[in-house]
């Protein structure tokens, strides 16, 4: 069931969110954490700021953890996308699959740098254009 609008907070508050997840992806790795739970974190801060992004110029989005299809939606409005937002679609793997034991490669730790950077890009991107308008 959709749910209304005006029940998904603002976008003011889904970016503190986004930020909140990169703070936790910056916290000092120990043995007890994975590096693909990291990287979760990573994919749900950008996937945070583009639904604040989208819930700020009103266009209605899914629940979805697929970052390509909130980035598809944001260009199909209009909203022009600087590169490094858009390679954000990468992020989606690190939604679920990498979250799981299972036959999958290990992060290493220049893959979490680059989910980071990437991230980052996207919170900065989306707090520009909340904040700019």
């Amino acid at each position: 069931m959709p749910r209304e609008y005006s029940e998904l907070g603002t976008p003011q508050e889904w970016l503190k969110r986004a930020k909140s997840n990169l703070a936790i992806a910056k916290q000092p790795k120990t043995e007890d954490i994975y590096m693909e739970d990291l990287c979760f974190e990573t994919q749900q801060a950008a996937e945070k700021a583009l639904k604040a992004v989208l819930l700020f110029k009103k266009i209605p989005f899914r629940f979805v953890h697929d970052l390509a299809e909130l980035i598809t939606l944001l260009e199909n409005n209009g909203i022009s996308l600087p590169e490094e937002v858009r390679t954000a679609a990468i992020l989606t793997d690190y939604s679920v699959e990498a979250r799981y034991p299972g036959p999958f490669e290990p992060v290493t730790k220049e893959e979490f740098k680059n989910a980071l950077k990437i991230a980052e890009s996207v919170v900065a991107w989306a707090e520009n254009q909340i904040s700019n308008q």
